[in-house]
């Protein structure tokens, strides 16, 4: 099958912007037995609807029914998996051998896909599972790009899930134990109370003697997980037999949801590129990893406990446009004067807009938007939809010397070195970055008016005067930080910005 990109929906709304923005199937659950109790989920009518909503659209939707079943959930089991099937869900997740032998018997046309939580990590485990009749496997977070390859190959006609974005547990394939036992709320019904992102502090008993085991320059965070980033990876993926790449996420935001179907589709359709996959960047996340696409991976707990702020505001979903006006749907304070950036699935994805004439919902001049969920409008010269999500960039916080920052006052077009680190990978052209003077505290602001990569520090040397770099004539380049503090590889992966800078 052609490659299937797959969204979480926790509810009919997300449903549909899912959908909307690329993604060519969804998974969901309804008020039981799916792992997420504390999403909002699906009633029986509003699944109806999504599955009507979808399949209209040509677009698939799968229902979890993943939890670790006990003897009284069977005869409610049994009446939702009918249900499933006569509404024409077109696959249900399990993980529950008896869940899975159940619906064989009780909805006989209902595709069975099996959950991750069923832990399968080899070849001949996916083997049984397609022997007893599942369309597909939801393969464990642990298995290899390469072992993956191995399974495709000796089952080509299983279809074979992997997750490529998202949350991820620190446990083996989810199975964990440790809510219930800190919190009384099972993970494996649905109910986790995420005390892996917790910070801890670990002693050992000897000889009487309480020995504290203190965090190292690490942090102390032995369960928290970074995230799972896969984009770069897809044709490796496909390549290997993966058919459907699967999103985690639906206790997500709108917001959240969009942005990653939104670049993802990008993704599989015009494929890799620097700017789609910075995309990611405009999200709170934690630290991403590969985890173990590419086998063994040691580096894969998030260890201060803290996320990535995003380069991105949420700002506002558009309810309507036209006569040159947006009309809007407040989610995210905003002000007359400020530049709003277009996330949409269509041409207009990237656009800029500058907010003029801000009105309130009775027509008011109103020059701040600070009510939540309040509807206000401006001009707009874009055909705009409904659906689409205005964001607005953060400034980004720069140090510079004194040398660079008298030239910038100046008003001298110059171009400063700046490490293309993992919270800058998204500074675009037009961004707004406040530099402080090391020695003064001095700020400044600028807006970006250029931008050039360079794979190493002497590459960049080469290619611009040392006065454009901030030193004196005569003076020689001091060391970057990046070779302090980052490895070659690591050096070549964020690469070095030369940023074309104006003064505001």
């Amino acid at each position: 099958m052609k490659s299937e990109l797959l969204a979480p929906a926790g509810n009919l709304k997300k449903l549909k912007l899912a959908l909307r923005f690329g993604a060519d199937a969804v998974y969901l659950g309804g008020k039981d037995f799916s792992l997420r109790s504390y999403a909002d989920n699906f009633t029986d009518g509003e699944l109806s609807e999504g599955i009507a909503y979808a399949h209209v659209r040509g677009k698939r939707v799968y229902a979890a029914v993943n939890i670790f079943a006990k003897n009284a959930d069977f005869p409610a089991i049994e009446r939702h998996l009918k249900f499933l099937e006569e509404a024409g869900a077109d696959g249900v997740l399990v993980s529950d051998l008896g869940v899975f032998r159940l619906a064989r018997r009780a909805a006989p046309s209902l595709p069975i896909h099996i959950s991750t939580q069923a832990n399968t990590q080899n070849l001949e485990a996916a083997a049984m599972w397609s022997e007893l009749g599942a369309r597909r496997v939801v393969l464990g977070r642990e298995v290899s790009i390469e072992e993956i390859a191995r399974i495709h190959e000796a089952l080509p006609e299983l279809e074979l899930e992997a997750f490529v974005h998202g949350a991820m547990c620190i446990s083996y394939s989810g199975r964990c134990y440790l809510s219930d036992y800190l919190e009384g709320r099972s993970s494996n019904r649905g109910a986790c109370a995420q005390p892996c992102r917790d910070a801890y502090e670990l002693r050992r008993i000897k000889g009487g003697e309480a020995l504290s085991l203190e965090e190292d320059e690490r942090g102390a965070y032995l369960l928290n997980s970074k995230d799972l980033n896969m984009a770069r990876h897809l044709e490796e993926l496909a390549a290997a037999g993966v058919c459907s790449f699967k999103i985690e996420g639906r206790m997500k935001s709108e917001y959240y949801l969009a942005t990653v179907v939104n670049s993802y589709r990008r993704i599989l359709d015009m494929g890799w590129s620097e700017s789609l996959g910075e995309e990611l960047e405009t999200l709170t996340h934690r630290q991403y990893t590969t985890a173990y696409a590419f086998g063994k991976n040691t580096d894969t707990v998030s260890s201060d406990g803290s996320q990535i702020s995003g380069t991105c505001d949420f700002v506002a979903i558009v309810s309507g446009c036209g006569q040159g006006r947006a009309e809007v749907e407040m989610r995210g304070r905003f002000h007359e004067g400020d530049v709003l950036e277009v996330l949409s699935p269509d041409d207009n994805f990237g656009r800029r807009i500058p907010v003029e004439d801000l009105r309130d919902g009775e027509g008011a001049l109103c020059p701040d938007a600070k009510l939540v969920q309040a509807r206000y409008s401006f001009k707009c010269p874009l055909s705009l939809q409904s659906g689409d999500i205005l964001r607005r960039r953060r400034v980004h916080a720069m140090t510079l010397c004194p040398a660079p920052f008298a030239k910038i006052e100046a008003g001298e077009k110059t171009f400063e070195i700046r490490l293309n680190d993992e919270k800058r990978r998204a500074v675009k052209v037009g961004d707004t970055i406040e530099f402080t003077e090391r020695e003064s505290g001095k700020k400044m602001r600028v807006i970006v008016e250029s931008l050039q990569k360079f794979a190493t520090y002497e590459d960049l040397l080469r290619a611009l005067p040392l006065s454009s770099c901030g030193y004196e004539a005569g003076e020689k380049a001091s060391p970057h930080d990046m070779d302090a503090y980052y490895s070659p590889e690591k050096q070549e992966e964020y690469g070095f910005l030369a940023i074309g800078v104006k003064l505001l």
